[in-house]
C-alpha cells in the first residue's frame, strides 16, 4: 500500500503542475487580451464625425492608404485646430516628450534616469522663455498656436483611453499649453546646435596648451574637399613647422589632474562612431537644367531615428486671406501648427543644418572676492539666481539652482576654476519664434528669402525653388551681430569691446539666386567665404565630400528629372574612403606584410572593396575603421597633453578630423609624429594592426572576413519605451536590418541616424514628386500605419509626394 501511494505522487505533482501552468496561461492570455483591447481604445478616430469646438466651419480630414491626412478647412486657423486634433490622436506621447525635453520635465514621467537630461535643460529655462516668445509673437501667430492648442486638447480628450505609453508608465498626460509648441521648437535647437558651447570650450583648451599655429591646425575644419556654394574654397590646413612645436624635444606629458588618463585609449569595443559624423542634404536644380523646364527641390534631413519618426506628413488646404485657395504639402513637426518643409504650389523649401556658430562662451570675471557678482560693461552686477524644481516620478522633487547673467546662464566652473555664461540664439525671442509659418503663404522667392531670414529656427541652409524654374539659397534663422571677436574661442565680454550687437537684417544675409551652374547644393559643409563666413562663424563644418559628391553628380546629368534626384540621394559610393584604402595598401608592401593579420587585411581590402558603403563589403568597413584609428594614433600625443588639463577631452580634438589628419599623412612632419613610431608609415601600419585587433580579437565569430559593413551599420530605431524595457522591442521598434550608406556620402546612414525623410518636388507639379520616411504615420503599435512606409524608405522605392486616394474620411464639426 505504501509503495502504491508513493508511486501516485509524481502523477499528482504533474497533474498539479499542469493545472497551475494552465491557470497561468489563462491569466497571461487574459492580461494580453486586456492589454490588446485597452490599446485599441487609444487608436485615433479616422472615420465618421466628431465635434471640435471653436471651428468656424466644418473641416474634412481625408486619409490615404498610408494614413497621410489631407486637412481641408475654411481658414488656416481652422486647419491649425484640426491639425492639433490629429497630431494629438496619432502622436501625443512624442509631442509630450519633446516639450518635456526642452523644459527639463522628463523625470516627472520617466523617473530619476532622466534627471541628468532635465538638469542640463533647466539651465536654459525654456519654459520661461517660451512665455516671452508668445508675448512677442504677432496676433496671427498667437491665434494659430492657440487654435492648435485647443485642437490638441480636444483630440486627446476624444480618445477613449490615454495613449498606451501612459499605461506602461502609470502616468496621466498633461493638457497642452500654447507655450508647449514653442518648447517643441526649442527641442530642435537642442538637437541641432551646441547648447553649452562645448566645441568652443575644447578649442579654448587647445589654445591653452599649444602655441596658436598648432592649435589652429588641430582645430581646422577645412580640407581639400572644401566645396563652398558662395566664394572661393579655403586651403586645406598645413602643419606648422618645428619652430612652433616639436614632439621630439617637447617635455614629457605630466600626469593629468583629477585622476584622468594621460594616454588616450582606443575604442576597441568598436562603437565605430565618428566625431564629425552628421548629415542632411538639400539641393535645387533650376529649370534650365531639367528635362521639363521645372525647378526641382530635393531634401533629406538626417537626424536621429526613433519610433515614431520625428516628422508627420500632411497636406493642408484652406482659403487664403485674399480668397485664393491654398494647399501646402510636406512634413509637420508634432507639437507645432505649421508645415516645416514642403511645397505650396508656388514655392518649395527645404533645410539642412548650417553647422555655423550659434553659441558663444562668455568668460566671466568675478567682482574681486565677491562670488555673488560679476563684471559687466556697466560695472559689477549680481548673478540672477533661480530655484528650479524638478519633479521626479515616485520620488521627492529636486531643487536646482540656476545662475544667470546679462548674457545667458552660467556653466562651470571648468577644470581651471573658470565660470562661463552661455550666449545662444535660442535664448532670445528674435532667435526662437514662430515666423516660419509664413512660408506656407510665400508667393515669390524674394518673399520666401525674407521669411527665412526672420524665422526663429535653428540656423538652417534654406534652399528654395519656384514654379517658374528659379532657385535660391539663404540662411534661415537669426544671425547675431558679433562685435570685437569672431566667436571661435571663449572670451570675456566684461569691458564691452566684445558683444552681440543686435541681429543682421535680411538685406545683410548671404543669398544665392539662380547661379550660372543651375545647381544649389548644401550638405552641412561650409557654404560661404569672406565676410559672410565671418558673420556665420564656424560651428564645425562637414569636410565637404558629401556636398561635392552631390554637386558633381547633379552636374553630370544633362537634363535632370525627379527620378535622378532619388538616384543621387541613394548614392553610396565611397569616394572619400578610397584614398584611405589606397593609403593602407600603399604601406602593406610584401616586406611589411609580415603577420597573418596584415596579410588578411590586405587581401580583404583588395578583394571585397565594392567602391560603395554596401552592406556586403568587408573592405569598406576595414578602410573606415582604419581611418578612425589612424586619426586617434596621429593625434594621441596632442590629446594626451590636453588631457593633463581637461581629462575628458575627446580622442579627436578638432571640429573635423579629415583636414588635419590627412595633412599630417601627406606632409609627414617628423616633428609632429608620436616618438614611439619610427616614421609615418610605421604609424599607419600600427593603425592597421589595431584595426585588425579591434575587429577580430574580441571573440566574435567567425572572423575578420565576416566583418561586413552591414554588421556594423544595422538599423536600431527604437521607441523611447524600449530603451528601458527592451523586451517590448519586437512590438515597438523598427526591424533591425543592415543598411548601406555612411556619413561622407549622399546616402547618409548609421545605426541610429539617417534620412528622417526624403523628398523631391517641383512646385506647381507636386503630383510628380516622391516622398519617403522611416516608420509610418502613426505612433500606435496597433495601427496599420505604424510601420507601413518603412519598406519603401529602406529599399528606396519612390512613393507619391501627395497623399493618395481617400480610404478614411473624418468630418470635424463646430
Amino acid at each position: 500500500m505504501a509503495g502504491t501511494h508513493t508511486r501516485r505522487w509524481p502523477k499528482r505533482l504533474l497533474t498539479g503542475a499542469g493545472l497551475v501552468a494552465a491557470v497561468l496561461l489563462v491569466l497571461a492570455l487574459g492580461v494580453a487580451a486586456w492589454v490588446w483591447v485597452h490599446l485599441g481604445r487609444s487608436l485615433p478616430q479616422t472615420d465618421g464625425t466628431a465635434t471640435l469646438t471653436g471651428l468656424s466651419a466644418e473641416v474634412i480630414v481625408e486619409r490615404d492608404a498610408h494614413g497621410t491626412p489631407t486637412i481641408s478647412g475654411a481658414s488656416r486657423i481652422d486647419v491649425a485646430r484640426a491639425l492639433g486634433f490629429i497630431h494629438a490622436q496619432d502622436r501625443f506621447f512624442q509631442m509630450d516628450l519633446a516639450r518635456r525635453r526642452a523644459a527639463g520635465e522628463l523625470a516627472e514621467i520617466l523617473g530619476r534616469t532622466a534627471l541628468p537630461t532635465d538638469r542640463a535643460s533647466r539651465l536654459h529655462r525654456f519654459r520661461d522663455r517660451a512665455a516671452r516668445v508668445l508675448a512677442a509673437a504677432s496676433a496671427d501667430e498667437r491665434a494659430q498656436v492657440e487654435a492648435y492648442t485647443a485642437g490638441v486638447n480636444a483630440g486627446l480628450a476624444a480618445l477613449r483611453a490615454a495613449p498606451f505609453e501612459y499605461l506602461l508608465l502609470r502616468a496621466t498626460p498633461k493638457p497642452w499649453q500654447a507655450e508647449d509648441s514653442v518648447l517643441v521648437i526649442a527641442s530642435m535647437f537642442f538637437s541641432l546646435q551646441d547648447a553649452t558651447g562645448t566645441a568652443e570650450a575644447r578649442a579654448g583648451a587647445l589654445y591653452d596648451v599649444f602655441p596658436a599655429p598648432l592649435a589652429e591646425f588641430l582645430n581646422a575644419t577645412t580640407s581639400d574637399w572644401d566645396t563652398p556654394l558662395l566664394g572661393d574654397a579655403l586651403p586645406a590646413p598645413v602643419p606648422p613647422g618645428p619652430e612652433v612645436f616639436d614632439l621630439r624635444t617637447a617635455a614629457p606629458v605630466q600626469e593629468p589632474i583629477n585622476g584622468g588618463s594621460a594616454v588616450p585609449t582606443l575604442a576597441l569595443d568598436m562603437t565605430e562612431v565618428e566625431a564629425d559624423s552628421r548629415g542632411s542634404n538639400n539641393w535645387a536644380v533650376a529649370g534650365s537644367r531639367t528635362a521639363d523646364g521645372r525647378a526641382i527641390l530635393a531634401n533629406d534631413m538626417h537626424l536621429g531615428l526613433s519610433v515614431p519618426n520625428i516628422w508627420y506628413r500632411a497636406s493642408l488646404v484652406w482659403t487664403g486671406s485674399s480668397g485664393r485657395p491654398m494647399q501646402a504639402t510636406g512634413v509637420t513637426l508634432p507639437g507645432v501648427p505649421s508645415l516645416i518643409v514642403g511645397s505650396n504650389g508656388t514655392i518649395a523649401w527645404g533645410f539642412t543644418n548650417t553647422t555655423a556658430d550659434w553659441t558663444d562662451r562668455v568668460r566671466l570675471t568675478l567682482a574681486g572676492d565677491d562670488h555673488t557678482r560679476y563684471l559687466t560693461p556697466d560695472g559689477p552686477r549680481s548673478f540672477e539666481v533661480t530655484q528650479e524644481t524638478i519633479a521626479v516620478a515616485g520620488e521627492a522633487s529636486e531643487t536646482l539652482e540656476v545662475r544667470g547673467t546679462i548674457w545667458g546662464p552660467v556653466v562651470g566652473p571648468d577644470t581651471q576654476g573658470r565660470l562661463h555664461a552661455i550666449a545662444w540664439v535660442a535664448h532670445h525671442p528674435e532667435g526662437l519664434n514662430l515666423r516660419l509659418s509664413a512660408m506656407e503663404n510665400a508667393a515669390s522667392l524674394d518673399e520666401a528669402l525674407t521669411i527665412a531670414s526672420l524665422s526663429g529656427v535653428p540656423g538652417q541652409n534654406c534652399v528654395l525653388a519656384d514654379r517658374d524654374g528659379h532657385i535660391a539659397w539663404t540662411v534661415a534663422g537669426r544671425i547675431p551681430r558679433r562685435a570685437g571677436f569672431d566667436g571661435r574661442l571663449p572670451a570675456s565680454w566684461a569691458d564691452g569691446t566684445r558683444r552681440w550687437d543686435g541681429w543682421y537684417s535680411p538685406a545683410e544675409y548671404p543669398r544665392v539666386v539662380n547661379p550660372d551652374s543651375g545647381v544649389i547644393v548644401t550638405a552641412n559643409n561650409r557654404v560661404v567665404s569672406g565676410r559672410d563666413l565671418e558673420r556665420l562663424g564656424d560651428g564645425g563644418y562637414d569636410p565637404g565630400a558629401r556636398g561635392r559628391q552631390i554637386r558633381d553628380g547633379l552636374l553630370a546629368i544633362d537634363r535632370a528629372d525627379i527620378d535622378d534626384m532619388l538616384r543621387v540621394q541613394l548614392d553610396d559610393r565611397a569616394l572619400l574612403m578610397e584614398r584611405w584604402r589606397d593609403l593602407a595598401l600603399s604601406v602593406l608592401t610584401d616586406t611589411a606584410t609580415t603577420t597573418p593579420g596584415r596579410q588578411q587585411f590586405r587581401r580583404l581590402l583588395q578583394e571585397t572593396w565594392t567602391g560603395h558603403a554596401s552592406t556586403d563589403s568587408v573592405g569598406y568597413r576595414l578602410a573606415r575603421q582604419f581611418r578612425l584609428t589612424v586619426a586617434e594614433l596621429a593625434l594621441a600625443p596632442f590629446v594626451a597633453r590636453v588631457r593633463t588639463l581637461e581629462p575628458g577631452f575627446p580622442s579627436t580634438p578638432g571640429r573635423s578630423l579629415e583636414g588635419a589628419v590627412w595633412a599630417l599623412l601627406t606632409h609627414r612632419p617628423a616633428h609632429l609624429l608620436d616618438p614611439k613610431y619610427a616614421d609615418w608609415p610605421a604609424l599607419v601600419l600600427g593603425a592597421i594592426d589595431r584595426t585588425v585587433t579591434a575587429l577580430s580579437a574580441d571573440g566574435r565569430r567567425p572572423g575578420l572576413d565576416a566583418r561586413t559593413w552591414g554588421e556594423a551599420n544595422t538599423l536600431q530605431a527604437q521607441h523611447p519605451i524600449t530603451r528601458a524595457v527592451p523586451q517590448l522591442g519586437r512590438w515597438l521598434d523598427l526591424p533591425r536590418q543592415p543598411l548601406p550608406g555612411d556619413s561622407h556620402m549622399p546616402r547618409f546612414q548609421s545605426a541610429t541616424a539617417g534620412a528622417s525623410e526624403r523628398l523631391a518636388v517641383s512646385p506647381g507639379h507636386e503630383a510628380a514628386g516622391y516622398f519617403h520616411m522611416p516608420g509610418g504615420q502613426s505612433g500606435h503599435p496597433r495601427s496599420p500605419h505604424y510601420r507601413d512606409g518603412h519598406d519603401a524608405w529602406v529599399r528606396g522605392i519612390p512613393t507619391p509626394f501627395l497623399p493618395g486616394p481617400t480610404v478614411a474620411r473624418l468630418v470635424l464639426r463646430p
